[in-house]
């Protein structure tokens, strides 16, 4: 494992030697993602529907560097927690739904909305000390889960972009660099207090970053075709360059539902070369609709247009 108890020389050094040997993960306009785990709902990897047909991306929610204590819990530097459902998302669990479907793969997503009912903050009391204690943490998170990929979906900042950007762009280099992680991502959405961090991110690491998982469920609801498409090539232009994966959400958020023209959307981007996969928000909410959605993206994902 890359210590990161370097100088920011050194570190640089090393960027610019090695970063060149790290390639983005190849386009596939037949990959569907699914967030899952986040609200304890008792939802397991099975229940979901894979088809065989596209590339599948689970992704755990979350892991946060905060301690796991009930009451009042604290950020970490760095020291990362598993907050997903253990019980039924266990690291045999990812194991079997792997070798069940040879198209999927398992990722997990650090931060999210909350921690203990309030904010989940990023936090770092330094740079190097926080992107040194994430490698440490997430690779043995990663290992014990048998992972393939992690996702960057902070929400709630406490320091300005540039160390954002610098700690998870560190962290994302050092992961791929050591093989630790296959693929990355980033969620963010269009926010005042969150998009500048993510657009800072990308400025400097953006060749580390293999999806954009743009929540467009944070969208106001009601949002017309029209206005979605809008919106994707608004945030296709400020991720220059990268592979913007369209969303919705079945917890009855926000953003252009499947009942009101995501899929025309989708099918009119798809056409022009421009649908880079589905994303969904989240499987514990699709349970209860028997995740038709699901079926549906996955169906649409690998139809011929």
């Amino acid at each position: 494992m890359t210590s990161f108890k370097l100088l920011p020389f050194l570190f640089l050094q090393m960027f610019f030697t090695a970063g060149s040997m790290i390639k983005a993960a190849p386009a596939n306009p037949k990959l569907f993602r699914e967030y899952i785990g986040a609200e304890n709902k008792g939802v397991t990897f099975t229940e979901v529907p894979v088809d065989s047909n596209v590339e599948f991306h689970f992704i755990l929610s979350f892991a946060i560097d905060y301690t796991t204590q009930s009451h009042n819990p604290s950020p970490t530097n760095g020291d990362f927690n598993v907050f997903w459902d253990t019980e039924n998302l266990t690291a045999a669990h990812v194991s079997a739904i792997k070798a069940l479907h040879p198209n999927a793969k398992v990722a997990l997503s650090l931060g999210g909305d909350t921690v203990g009912n309030k904010n989940a903050y990023f936090n770092p009391k330094s740079i190097n000390s926080w992107v040194r204690n994430a490698v440490y943490s997430l690779t043995q998170i990663i290992r014990k889960y048998h992972l393939d990929g992690i996702d960057i979906d902070y929400e709630h900042f406490q320091t300005d972009p540039n160390t954002f950007a610098e700690c998870i762009g560190r962290l994302l280099f050092s992961l791929k660099q050591n093989n630790i992680v296959s693929f990355t991502s980033i969620a963010p959405y269009d926010d005042d207090s969150v998009q500048p961090n993510y657009l800072a991110l990308w400025g400097k690491y953006g060749h580390l970053i293999d999806y954009v998982n743009f929540q467009f469920y944070a969208y106001d609801k009601g949002t017309t075709t029209t206005q979605f498409l809008k919106y994707f090539e608004m945030q296709s232009s400020n991720y220059k360059g990268g592979k913007i994966l369209v969303s919705f959400g079945t917890d009855n958020s926000g953003g252009l539902s499947p009942e009101h023209g995501f899929f025309a959307a989708c099918t009119r981007l798809k056409r022009q070369g421009k649908l880079h996969g589905i994303f969904i928000w989240s499987a514990d909410d699709s349970r209860k609709d028997h995740f038709r959605y699901e079926k549906q993206s996955q169906a649409f994902l690998s139809s011929v247009i």
